[in-house]
C-alpha cells in the first residue's frame, strides 16, 4: 500500500506548476479586462456629469462647451446643440485599455435641458 502511494505522488509531481503556467495567462487577461471595464464605467459617469453641466449651462445662457469641458475627462469632445427650446449636450471620451496594443474604447454621455424662461438665449 505504501509503495502505491509513493508512486502516485511521484506521478503527480509538478502538476500544480503546469496547471498554474497554463491558467495564469487567462487569469491575467481577466484582470486586464476587469480593470479596463472599471475604467470605462468611471469615464462614462464623468461623461454623463459633464454633459449634464454643459446642457444646464447652455440652457441658462452660458457657454455650454466651456462648462462641459471643465467636468469632462481628459481628451473628451463636448458638443452642444440647440433645437427649439431644448439644449442637448453630448460628451464623448476615449478610454485607454490597460494594454498597449488593444484598441481604445469610446464612451459617451448625453443630457437634455429645457431653455430657461427669461434667459438671454442658449449658447452652445
Amino acid at each position: 500500500m505504501r509503495r502505491r502511494w509513493r508512486s502516485r505522488v511521484a506521478c503527480e509531481r509538478g502538476s500544480f506548476t503546469a496547471e498554474l503556467a497554463a491558467g495564469l495567462p487567462a487569469l491575467m487577461l481577466l484582470l486586464v479586462a476587469g480593470l479596463t471595464a472599471v475604467n470605462a464605467v468611471g469615464a462614462r459617469v464623468a461623461c454623463v456629469d459633464a454633459a449634464r453641466e454643459a446642457a444646464l449651462a447652455a440652457a441658462r445662457g452660458e457657454s455650454g462647451t466651456v462648462a462641459g469641458a471643465r467636468y469632462a475627462p481628459e481628451g473628451a469632445e463636448v458638443s452642444v446643440t440647440v433645437v427649439g427650446d431644448r439644449v442637448t449636450a453630448t460628451v464623448r471620451a476615449p478610454v485607454r485599455a490597460l494594454g498597449a496594443r488593444l484598441p481604445r474604447l469610446v464612451v459617451s454621455g448625453e443630457a437634455v435641458a429645457a431653455v430657461e424662461p427669461g434667459a438671454p438665449g442658449p449658447v452652445p
